[in-house]
């Protein structure tokens, strides 16, 4: 059924071999050849490895093609900002990189390299939404099951790039509320002032599971109270946790709102019966 429903990978296969057995090897989309002398054997067994090779040379060879144009561009990088982070190890499709804490990759960044002048202007969440697809689909594609969770990850605290968002007034709590729609996880990390009164907190939690079940997704709320901090002070957490900006929130009361209890409702999907 499988090849019935695509036909196409039938008639690669056919084609992919044939072409080794006319050229005596087989080529990636680079361009780079891999010889395949079984497929001129006499003996069965070794003819129908050559076949296979045939197949399966072309996507894998190319796959390999590309982690190894990655890996020169990751190093060329790493020099050219002259950073002290070591490409360690290549596995599959993913590089290991060991960096201090200082270098870490953090995702305020990469959206800003799109084209931000400052992560949480106009445009951030478009960037963010692409950028989660991308790594959503990237997942699939090289995984034989899908499992877990998979995604951009916002947590302010552990992101040096946001962090810097957030004392150069770019980035707000609206803002990563509104961000949290279309990534893997809900509101991260975020320091507030410790005075913050328990229905504000109750209220951010309620908008943020409104975004989740509406939208069916996984997100949450860590948001700490910095006791005796105001906005614009740092909290230190230690290790890799790291530090964590206070960032402002409403003055104005929602405890009208919080008082009337109830629950998020699920939204409705059909009004056929």
């Amino acid at each position: 059924q499988y090849f019935e429903t695509y036909p196409g990978v039938k008639a690669y296969q056919k084609q992919a071999v044939a072409d080794a057995k006319e050229n005596g090897y087989s080529v990636t989309l680079y361009g780079r050849r891999r010889p395949i002398p079984e497929l001129k054997s006499s003996n069965f067994m070794q003819r129908s490895f050559g076949e296979r090779v045939a197949m399966n040379a072309p996507i894998q060879g190319t796959a390999a093609d590309i982690m190894k144009i990655a890996m020169l561009r990751v190093w060329r990088r790493l020099r050219s900002e002259q950073l002290q982070a070591k490409m360690i190890l290549q596995i599959h499709d993913e590089l290991l990189i060991e960096a201090p804490l200082a270098e870490r990759e953090t995702v305020a960044r990469i959206l800003e390299e799109v084209g931000l002048e400052c992560c949480g202007t106009h445009g951030t969440t478009a960037i963010l939404a692409m950028l989660n697809d991308a790594v959503k689909k990237g997942g699939v594609m090289a995984s034989a099951a899908v499992g877990g969770l998979s995604g951009a990850f916002i947590p302010v605290s552990e992101d040096e790039g946001m962090i810097h968002a957030v004392h150069a007034g770019s980035l707000h709590l609206d803002k990563l509320e509104a961000m949290t729609a279309v990534c893997s996880v809900g509101l991260d990390m975020i320091a507030i002032p410790g005075d913050t009164p328990a229905d504000t907190i109750s209220a951010i939690i309620a908008d943020e599971a409104a975004i989740g079940v509406v939208n069916s997704k996984t997100t949450a709320v860590r948001i700490i109270p910095a006791i005796g901090k105001q906005v614009g002070e740092e909290l230190e957490f230690g290790g890799l946790l790291g530090s964590a900006p206070v960032m402002d929130v409403h003055p104005f009361s929602a405890s009208r709102f919080i008082s009337r209890g109830g629950r998020i409702p699920a939204p409705m999907h059909s009004l056929k019966n």
